[in-house]
C-alpha cells in the first residue's frame, strides 16, 4: 500500500511542473502556491499529518521549477538595437582657374611690358599650387604661309614660356610650349581687328582644391 501512496504525489506533482514550466516570472508565487494546494491534497488523500509534508514539499518544488524555467526564459532574450550611423558626404573638390592671353604686333615673336603683369600672375597661381602645370599655345593670324605661320606661332609660345622660367622662376618641367599657326583664329582674319586678337598666346592652369 505505501509503493501506491508514494506513486500518486509523485505523478500529480509532476503535472504540476509542467503546467508552471509555461509561466511567466511574475507567475511564480502563483506556481508555488499551486504547488502547496497539491500537496496538502496529496496529504489528505492518506493523512492530515502528510498534508504539512506535502504541501511543503510541492510548494517547495514548484517554486525551485519555476525559478529555473525563469531564469532559461531570461537568458534566451536577446535585445536588439538599431544604430544609425550619420555619413558625411566630402565636399567637392573646388576647380581654380587662370587664364594667360597675350597679344603680339604683327609677324612679331617679342613679348610686350605691358603682358608681363598678367604672365606674372600666372606664375604665382603655379607657385601657390606646385603641383599645377601648364601648355602655352602660340597662334598666328592668316597673313603668310601656312609654314611660316606655324613656325612664328612656335616661337611665340617659346618666348612666353622663356618669361615664366627666365623672369619669375617656374620650374622648365612645368611648362610645355606648342604652336598652332594660323588653323584655330578666334576672329575674323578679314579685317586688322580680328587679326590682331588672333596673333596671340594663350594658357590655362587649373588647380584642384579639396
Amino acid at each position: 500500500m505505501s509503493i501506491v501512496r508514494n506513486a500518486i504525489p509523485l505523478v500529480v506533482l509532476t503535472g504540476v511542473l509542467s503546467g508552471c514550466a509555461g509561466m511567466q516570472k511574475s507567475d511564480w508565487p502563483t506556481c508555488a502556491a499551486v504547488g502547496g494546494v497539491t500537496g496538502a491534497a496529496l496529504g489528505a488523500f492518506e493523512s492530515s499529518s502528510y498534508a504539512g509534508w506535502g504541501a511543503l514539499i510541492a510548494a517547495a518544488t514548484a517554486g525551485g521549477y519555476c525559478w529555473a524555467q525563469g531564469q532559461g526564459q531570461e537568458q534566451e532574450v536577446v535585445t536588439l538595437v538599431e544604430v544609425e550611423e550619420e555619413i558625411i558626404e566630402p565636399a567637392p573638390a573646388e576647380t581654380l582657374r587662370v587664364e594667360l592671353d597675350v597679344k603680339f604686333d604683327f609677324d612679331r615673336q617679342v613679348v610686350k611690358p605691358e603682358s608681363y603683369a598678367d604672365i606674372r600672375d600666372v606664375a604665382e597661381f603655379m607657385k601657390q599650387f606646385p603641383q599645377t602645370t601648364t601648355v602655352v599655345e602660340g597662334h598666328t593670324d592668316s597673313v603668310g604661309t601656312e609654314a611660316y605661320n606655324q613656325s612664328l606661332s612656335e616661337r611665340r609660345a617659346m618666348a612666353v614660356r622663356e618669361v615664366l622660367v627666365s623672369e619669375f622662376g617656374i620650374q622648365p618641367g612645368r611648362v610645355d610650349a606648342i604652336g598652332f599657326g594660323e588653323a584655330r583664329p578666334v576672329a575674323d582674319n578679314d579685317s586688322e581687328e580680328g587679326r590682331a586678337i588672333n596673333r596671340r598666346v594663350e594658357a590655362v592652369v587649373e588647380a584642384r582644391v579639396e
